[in-house]
This record gives structure tokens, C-alpha cells and sequence, in this order.
């Protein structure tokens, strides 16, 4: 191993120690289940804020999107803004009603269950298929952030031929990325969780605003980004630059347009993200989120998208479909690489990369986790379990859930962002809609709530699987993503069923009235 690899390996092994301290520090504060799930709800609005946008954004972040804006240019810029959309509402419509009415509503410590407590769903239906959904889709999801982790450890110290990862590198590298997340997430809970995430939210927006600075400053320097642009394959830098425009001057259709912006749908039923409304400890600390999220956002956004430019620009030599998901990793390397300080502090950026990777496993470990102990063995199972025997299922299925998903990402070369995009759609056709309507519609009820959950659910097992139209997925044959029609078909049917059944007890309607002046 070279000596910069040391180097590099030093910055990993001092970011990993701290965040199995802050395990440890938070596992002596653990005592119920209110605290391994929710952090007793005392969460301040700096944690609540970076914490909730650090699990949101994983490796897609510093990975997925510059890698996508190296190969096509600006016109891959609408996914970033449909993804801002969708946190300015998330954080504006959902987090303060959904805080409250969780309280008001049993206090509720996850979103089964207060499904299940907004419904007065006795048999628990709708907890039993929300905590099925969960566990299935983020064991998947779990794996890409474990195999993203693999793959940036063998990309920075495998041996690499014929453009394969180091088999041998990547296996190490899951191990470690795994076991990392694995102990703290199971030693601290919902703390220890949101305060590493507040860490690698910080640490990821430095590297993401420090790297394509410094790149940028060195690519003025040399002849101007478009002269860069030309000089690395752009035929046409305006096209290239041009949000509306591909590279070849074609334009950007308007189903590619709608498709990005659709993922900011998403947000309102990603259970990763919105338990953080759930934990933050008052209404002003929900206000002061909402500014700095938002804000952590548009930076972060904007600067991963200028990555994947600068990239383009900047790296040598150029990068192909396979490994544009490098570039940043590649910009770091070629930028801090001439002596032992830099290739310290070019460590500590790809220190970031590994930041935005377990900040969204850990948080998808502990809400899988949550879901099997309060909602499938402490909700059905077992009733009256004690806090200590459900909270330790729920450590058990941190371990269970971290297993299956180390196993799925074990193959280097197995495509996961494909079903990672697809459990994105599946959790906002499924959730989404009943989020919103049970926490704004007085009239919605629980046999509407389910159907919807159940079309959404199915609308995008068959848009993304079933190949029905001339032997192709709906998905393939009209290029639209699938939460447009999962969301709004579930939408749809939540709202017709509701009408068509009968209509909700004084009781729940009663609630429904009270949250909106209740004072927690």
C-alpha cells in the first residue's frame, strides 16, 4: 500500500473510531424504546435539520448526481430540483402537524403506528403492511449504502483491472463500512444516530463546497471552464451548460423533466426522513429546522451538481458510463495528491463521501428496526412486552436487517441504484399520500388509508417489473418515472374510497380537530 493510501486509510480509521465513541457515549442514555427510536423527542433544531437532510441525501449525493451531470450535462439538474421542492414542503406542510399529531394521537413513536392510532385500526392492518413495506424496501436500501461504501474503499485501495473493482477491496470495505454503522446504530439508537449524522452533514457540505472550489480556481487559472470543457470531450459547451438542452443540442423532453421533478414527491413518505419531525422537541426548534435544512440543501444541491462540471473539466483521464460515479472521488485524488498534509486533508473529504453513505444506513437500520419491534412483534406479536424485551428485539433486528443486507451487496457488480430508485417510488406511492391526507383531510378513513397504501404499492411493482406493454415495463415504454402514476393513483383512490365508506367517529374527527391547537 502506498504512503498516501496510508494516509487516506488514517483519516477512515480516526472518522470511524469517533462515531463508535458517540455509540457508546449515547448507549448509557438509552433506557426505552422512546429513547432508541425517538431520542426521548428532545432533538434540537440544528441535529433534527442536518440530520434528517444528511440521511435523506446518501452517496447519491456526492456520487450518483456529479456522476450523472458529467456524462449529460445541466440538463440532469432537474432531479436536484425536484428534490429541493420536495424538502421546502416536506418541511412546511408535514413536519410541525406531523410532530404534534404523533402526540396527540398515543404518542406514537413510529409512522405504523400512527397510522394505526389516526385510524383506530383495532386489528392493525395498516401497522402490519406499513412495517412489511419498510423492512422489504430498506433492506435493499441498506445494501446500496453498504455497497456504495465497499466500492469507495476498493476504488481508493483496491487494485483495479479492466475497469473491475478489487473483489478483494470491496469485500474488506464492506465489512468495515457495515460493522461501523452496525455497532453504533445498535449500541446508541435514535441519538447516537442523529448526532453522527449532524457530524457527517457538516463534513459533507465542507467537501462538497471546499473540492470544486479549489478545482475551479485551478481550472480558471487555466484557460477558462469552457476552453476545460472543449479540451475533455464537450463538443459544445453552451449545450453543455444549458439546463433545457442535452450535449448534442437535442433538447431535454418534457417527460424527462416531469420524471426528475417527481422525486421530490418522495420526501412525504420517506419514513428515514419525516421520524425526525417526529423527535424534534418544540414548535420553535421545528421553525429553526426548517430555515437550516432548507438552506443545507440548496447549498448542497447546487454544489454537487457544479461537481459533476468541474469534473468534467478538470479530470484526466476521462470518465466513462461505468465510472462517472467516481468523479468526485477522482477530483479529490488529483487535487490533494502532492504531499502528505494534502492527502491528509484530501482523507478528510473522502471522509465525506463515506459521511453521506452511513448517514442514510444507519438512519434506514433503526427505522427497519423500529418497525419490526414496536410494530410487528411489540403490535401484534407479543402486546405486552416490556420496554427492555421490545427494545432488544429491536437492537436484534438492527443486527438481522444489517445481515441481509450485507449479504445482497456482497456482489460487486450487482446493480442496486436500480432498485434503490424503485423503493424511492414504492415508499412515496405507498406513504405519501396517506401521510398527507390522514395529517389534512378530516374525512379521510382507514379503508381509504390502506387502499391507497395497497395501489401505490402495486402501481410500482407493476410499472417497474411487469412487462406488459410489447414485452416492455410501463417504465421502459414511456421513460416516466414511476412515482408519478404510483403517487397520484394512490392519491386518487385513498380519496374516493374514504368517500364511499364511512365517514370517521366523532372521536377521530375530534382529534383531528385538537391537533391543530395543541401546544407541545
Amino acid at each position: 500500500m502506498s504512503t498516501n493510501n496510508i494516509i487516506v486509510l488514517a483519516a477512515f480509521a480516526f472518522y470511524m473510531v469517533l462515531m463508535i465513541i458517540i455509540g457508546v457515549f449515547y448507549s448509557k442514555r438509552t433506557k426505552n424504546n422512546e429513547d432508541y427510536f425517538l431520542g426521548g423527542r428532545n432533538l434540537g433544531g440544528w441535529t433534527a435539520a442536518l440530520s434528517a437532510q444528511a440521511s435523506d441525501m446518501s452517496g447519491w449525493l456526492l456520487m450518483g448526481l456529479p456522476g450523472s451531470v458529467y456524462l449529460a450535462g445541466t440538463g440532469e439538474i432537474w432531479i436536484a430540483v425536484g428534490l429541493l421542492i420536495g424538502t421546502i414542503l416536506n418541511w412546511y406542510i408535514v413536519a410541525s402537524r406531523l410532530r404534534k399529531y404523533t402526540i396527540v394521537s398515543g404518542n406514537a413513536l413510529t409512522i405504523p403506528t400512527f397510522f394505526q392510532n389516526r385510524y383506530r385500526d383495532n386489528k392493525g392492518i395498516i401497522k402490519i403492511v406499513s412495517a412489511i413495506i419498510i423492512a422489504i424496501f430498506f433492506a435493499v436500501y441498506t445494501a446500496s449504502a453498504f455497497s456504495s461504501g465497499a466500492k469507495l474503499f476498493a476504488t481508493l485501495f483496491g487494485n483495479s483491472a479492466g475497469g473491475k473493482l478489487d473483489q478483494t477491496a470491496y469485500t474488506i470495505g464492506l465489512c468495515i463500512a457495515a460493522l461501523v454503522i452496525l455497532v453504533y446504530t445498535f449500541m446508541g439508537g435514535f441519538k447516537a444516530v442523529c448526532t453522527t449524522d449532524f457530524i457527517q452533514g457538516l463534513l459533507m457540505l465542507v467537501a462538497i463546497l471546499a473540492v470544486p472550489i479549489v478545482a475551479y480556481a485551478l481550472i480558471s487559472g487555466n484557460g477558462g471552464m469552457d476552453a476545460s470543457l472543449h479540451a475533455h470531450g464537450v463538443q459544445d459547451a453552451a449545450n453543455y451548460l444549458n439546463p433545457v438542452k442535452n450535449e448534442d443540442g437535442t433538447g431535454v423532453t418534457a417527460v424527462s423533466v416531469i420524471s426528475n421533478l417527481a422525486w421530490g414527491l418522495g420526501y412525504f413518505g420517506m419514513p428515514h426522513i419525516i421520524i425526525r419531525f417526529m423527535a424534534i422537541k418544540n414548535e420553535h426548534e421545528v421553525k429553526k429546522s426548517r430555515v437550516i435544512a432548507i438552506t443545507w440543501v440548496i447549498i448542497s444541491l447546487a454544489a454537487s451538481c457544479f461537481i459533476g462540471v468541474i469534473a468534467r473539466g478538470f479530470l484526466d483521464p476521462q470518465l466513462d458510463t461505468s465510472s462517472s460515479e467516481t468523479a468526485f472521488i477522482k477530483l479529490i485524488q488529483q487535487i490533494f495528491s502532492n504531499n502528505g498534509l494534502l492527502v491528509f486533508i484530501g482523507g478528510v473529504f473522502l471522509c465525506g463521501i463515506l459521511a453521506a453513505i452511513m448517514s442514510t444506513a444507519d438512519s434506514q437500520l433503526l427505522v427497519t428496526a423500529s418497525a419490526v419491534s414496536e410494530d410487528m412483534y411489540k403490535g401484534v406479536i407479543q402486546k405486552d412486552a416490556t420496554e427492555k424485551k421490545a427494545l432488544w428485539v429491536g437492537k436484534i433486528a438492527v443486527v438481522v436487517v444489517a445481515i441481509l443486507a450485507f449479504a445482497i451487496a456482497l456482489d460487486p457488480e450487482s446493480s442496486i441504484m436500480g432498485l434503490v430508485k424503485n423503493a424511492w417510488a414504492g415508499f412515496g406511492a405507498a406513504f405519501g399520500p396517506v401521510v398527507l391526507l390522514a395529517l389534512f383531510w378530516k374525512r379521510s378513513n382507514l379503508a381509504g388509508a390502506i387502499a391507497g397504501m395497497a395501489t401505490g404499492a402495486l402501481t410500482i411493482i407493476v410499472w417497474c417489473y411487469l412487462p406488459i406493454i410489447g414485452g416492455q415495463t410501463p417504465a421502459d415504454a414511456t421513460q416516466l418515472y414511476a412515482l408519478v402514476p404510483g403517487f397520484f393513483l394512490a392519491l386518487i383512490v385513498n380519496i374516493v374510497v374514504s368517500l364511499i365508506t364511512k365517514a370517521p367517529s366523532k372521536e377521530i374527527t375530534d382529534e383531528f380537530d385538537s391537533v391543530k391547537t395543541a401546544k407541545i
